[in-house]
C-alpha cells in the first residue's frame, strides 16, 4: 500500500455522496447505507469487505478494486459507466449491475439477482460467476467466461466476439442477435437457443432445447449432443457433427448434418432447396 493513499476502515457512511470524487483510497470493512452514489467519480479505490445497502454506489469511476464485498437488494444500478473494475468474491444482491462498463473482470462473484445485468459493456473477463435473472449480458462485447452457471432466460442478445467455457445455462432464448460466439464444454437447456445469429459455434456441448439452432447463418457444431432437440435447424446454414440422435430436424437451408439417427427429417421443398443440405447419419 502506497503511503500516500488515504485509509478509511469501518465507518458507517450514509448521505447523498458520501464520498464524492474520492481518490486514491483503500477502505476497509465498511458500509455505505441510506444515500444515493457515494462513490460517484471516484478514482483509484480499493474495496475490502464492504457492503452497499444504497443505489448507484459505482457510477462514473475508474480504477475500482473490489474484494469481499456485498452488494445488498436496494443497491441497485450499482456499477455504470465506469472502467478498469474488478470484483473479486462478491455477492450481489441488486439488480441492473454492471452497465456500460469497459475493462470489467468479475471473479467468483453471485448474483442474486441478475435482472437486466452486465448491459452494453465491453472487454469483459469472468470466472465462476452463477447468476440468475433475466436478460444478462445483452449488447456486450469481447467477453471471456471460464466457469459458468446461469438461470435466466434472453441471455446474451446481441453480443459479439464472446468465448465461453465450462458454462451450465438454463436459458431460453439464449444468444439470440449475436456474432462471433463460441461455447465450449457447456450444458444449454432453453428453447430458441440462438435464433438470428452469426456466426455461432458450439463445441463439446449438450444441448436440449425446441427448436433451436434456427435461423442462424453458419453455424458449426463439434462433437455435440442433442436431447430431446426438436424442429431444429430451421433456415440455417449449419456444419454440425452430433454424436447422438437428433429428435427432429426441419428445412435447414444449406450445409452438412452428421448424427447417429434422425427420428423426423422435415425437408419442404417448397421453402428450402433439399440439395443443399447433405445428411449423413450412421444407422
Amino acid at each position: 500500500m502506497s503511503c500516500d493513499r488515504k485509509v478509511i476502515r469501518q465507518e458507517f457512511l450514509i448521505g447523498e455522496r458520501a464520498l464524492f470524487k474520492q481518490e486514491n483510497t483503500d477502505i476497509y470493512d465498511t458500509i455505505f447505507d441510506d444515500g444515493e452514489s457515494p462513490l460517484k467519480e471516484s478514482r483509484g479505490i480499493a474495496l475490502y469487505g464492504s457492503m452497499f445497502k444504497w443505489k448507484y454506489p459505482l457510477w462514473y469511476a475508474k480504477d475500482i478494486h473490489a474484494t469481499d464485498c456485498t452488494w445488498f437488494d436496494m443497491a441497485r444500478a450499482g456499477v455504470w459507466y465506469s472502467d478498469d473494475v474488478t470484483v473479486d468474491n462478491a455477492l450481489i444482491e441488486a439488480p441492473k449491475n454492471f452497465r456500460r462498463c469497459n475493462n470489467l473482470t468479475l471473479n467468483n462473484v453471485t448474483f442474486v439477482d441478475a435482472a437486466e445485468t452486465l448491459w452494453s459493456c465491453n472487454n469483459v473477463k469472468l470466472n465462476n460467476v452463477t447468476a440468475k435473472g433475466d436478460y444478462f449480458a445483452m449488447n456486450t462485447n469481447n467477453v471471456r467466461i471460464d466457469g459458468f452457471k446461469l438461470v435466466g432466460n434472453y441471455s446474451f442478445d446481441g453480443c459479439r466476439n464472446v468465448e465461453i467455457h465450462g458454462a451450465n445455462m438454463l436459458s431460453k432464448d439464449s444468444f439470440w442477435n449475436t456474432d462471433n460466439v463460441t461455447v465450449y464444454d457447456s450444458f444449454i437447456s432453453g428453447e430458441y437457443l440462438g435464433w438470428n445469429a452469426k456466426n455461432l459455434t458450439l463445441i463439446n456441448c449438450t444441448i436440449e432445447s425446441l427448436q433451436g439452432m434456427c435461423y442462424i447463418d453458419n453455424l458449426v457444431m463439434k462433437n455435440c449432443k442433442l436431447i430431446n432437440t426438436t424442429l431444429a435447424f430451421e433456415y440455417s446454414s449449419v456444419d454440425a457433427d452430433i454424436n447422438s440422435k437428433i429428435d427432429s430436424v426441419m428445412n435447414p437451408s444449406s450445409g452438412i448434418i452428421r448424427a447417429e439417427h434422425i427420428d423426423n427429417l422435415i425437408l419442404e421443398k417448397d421453402k428450402i432447396d433439399p440439395s443443399k443440405t447433405k445428411i449423413i447419419c450412421e444407422g
